[in-house]
């Protein structure tokens, strides 16, 4: 029993915590593939940079190789041919050290370094992608609580409303027809509760879903207090705000850092039409069991002493000069030159695109605004009206249809408040986003 007591405290505690927005942001950027699988293309960019510096040093490479030979054989140290099976050994040592191919290796490591640092930049593209889907989930979270929340406060106003007009009705003040028109409007709204609370569940799940959470169940988010003053004026003009993020933004940073790196592409393929000239270096030795010993031919000649006294090695310079490669050169020039137009084209419609992002966030945040201005006018107005209305109602005065329908004007009234209030929330975070702040509801 005490063991299942714990259990459940500690349900009861993981159900009871609620998660901020900055939190869902952290774990969305500890938790997703699609970032761990930039931050592998990363570390791919790291390992071919690396390589490409390493490129630079010479080669080395060994050889070792144990011969049997029958019949007829040639005796390296007298020259002479003779008729026995015998045994050898060769060794070797050497490599090569490109000396100059026109600054390939130079312009390959500087083409990397710009990869890697835009392959870096895209990352943090992606975290900023998924910030931002964050922050439109969670706040579509927030408005579908304040919706359920709403109606869930009118049909309770209607569930009292029923019960007068069952009290007036059983009194003979009131016909029939009118308590079974506020029941119809009561069910009504609990209908549109029930799809206002499945869609604040489909909210959760979507959240949970972008978490990489494995289920809804228990999650639950901090709501904090969010006020809007009226007189609020945007800052800024959608020009410096542009101006200001295309200095910061990552996706228009790695753009360019494309750009370099096609530009060193095109000097790379520049370079195959440049001399090479490189150096060899060599060193070996051998052994064999015909070979006789100079100095003392009756002596046995031992493995050491004779790899020792065979050891040769030299150095030696290769100029090659590029003639006629099929024309390949020159197409790879030709197809370099293509990228670079390619990269210039990418970096301008990001640019473009930035700039209608946020003249697009700009333009809805003015006209949540003013649509939140003219809601807040409207709810005080209708619940005014509603309030008028329902003392009338109260009285016999006005129909359940009068009723009904300013119950119904307010609660459009209220949702329309809400909708308008956080989409003017997001695009003003989506402004200050480009603007290079972070992502929090903190007022």
């Amino acid at each position: 029993m005490s063991a299942f007591l714990f259990l459940a405290a500690i349900a009861g505690f993981s159900q009871a915590k609620e998660w901020p927005l900055e939190e869902c942001i952290k774990y969305a950027i500890d938790n997703n593939i699609q970032i761990k699988q930039q931050v592998l293309q990363t570390r791919y960019q790291e390992n071919t940079l690396a390589q490409s510096k390493l490129n630079l040093l010479p080669t080395l490479n060994g050889q070792a190789s144990h011969n049997y030979s029958f019949g007829r054989v040639l005796d390296e140290t007298s020259y002479e041919f003779k008729n026995q099976n015998s045994q050898s050994n060769n060794f070797y040592a050497g490599g090569n050290t490109n000396l100059f191919n026109g600054l390939q290796n130079y312009n390959t490591i500087r083409k990397n370094k710009n990869q890697l640092l835009a392959s870096e930049l895209d990352l943090q593209n992606i975290k900023d992608n998924i910030s931002l889907n964050i922050a439109l989930a969670y706040l579509q979270i927030l408005l579908n609580n304040e919706l359920v929340a709403t109606t869930g406060n009118q049909l309770q106003i209607t569930k009292q409303q029923i019960e007068k007009t069952r009290k007036m009705f059983n009194a003979g003040s009131v016909a029939k027809g009118n308590l079974l028109q506020i029941e119809a409007q009561a069910a009504g709204e609990e209908l549109q509760l029930i799809n206002l609370q499945n869609q604040l569940d489909i909210s959760y799940l979507t959240l949970t879903q972008m978490l990489e959470l494995k289920t809804p169940e228990g999650f639950r988010i901090v709501t904090p207090e969010i006020s809007i003053d009226t007189n609020t004026v945007i800052t800024g003009k959608v020009e410096d705000i542009y101006a200001q993020a295309q200095g910061i933004r990552p996706e228009i940073k790695s753009a360019e850092l494309n750009l370099m790196a096609s530009e060193y592409d095109l000097k790379i393929a520049k370079g195959g039409r440049s001399p090479r000239l490189s150096m060899s270096h060599s060193f070996n030795t051998r052994y064999s069991d015909l070979a006789i010993k100079p100095s003392a031919p009756l002596e046995d000649y031992a493995f050491g002493q004779q790899l020792n006294d065979n050891i040769n090695y030299g150095v030696g310079f290769s100029l090659s000069i590029p003639i006629l490669n099929g024309w390949q050169v020159n197409k790879n020039i030709a197809n370099s030159r293509i990228n670079i137009e390619n990269y210039r084209y990418t970096l301008e419609a990001q640019k473009k695109q930035l700039y209608k992002n946020i003249q697009q966030a700009y333009a809805d945040a003015v006209a949540a605004l003013k649509k939140f201005s003219a809601s807040m006018k409207a709810v005080v107005s209708m619940q005014e009206s509603f309030r008028y209305t329902e003392q009338k109602f109260n009285v016999g005065m006005v129909t359940p249809v009068d009723y009904n329908a300013a119950k119904t004007q307010l609660l459009n009234a209220q949702s329309d408040m809400a909708q308008a209030k956080y989409e003017f929330i997001f695009k003003t975070k989506v402004l200050d986003f480009y603007k290079g702040l972070p992502l929090t509801l903190n007022q």
